[in-house]
């Protein structure tokens, strides 16, 4: 392997690129977006038809484990 470019942007390539200001840290940490919903849902239709049988079913496991990093 040869050496890596060390050198890094010139101030030119610098002022050229775009971006904004991140908010503070303690700011960032009031947003809580963590969000889990398992939908468990099933459906039968039994229209027009006498004596049959209209079955659903949905079974689901959904072990959600949550801890603070």
């Amino acid at each position: 392997m040869g050496e890596a470019n060390k050198s890094g942007l010139s101030k030119q390539e610098l002022e050229a690129q775009q971006g904004e200001q991140l908010p503070d840290r303690e700011q960032m940490s009031l947003v809580n977006a963590n969000v889990a919903a398992p939908i468990n849902a099933a459906l039968a239709l039994n229209v027009l038809s006498d004596g049959s049988t209209a079955y659903a079913s949905a079974t689901q496991t959904a072990p959600i484990t949550q801890n603070n990093l």
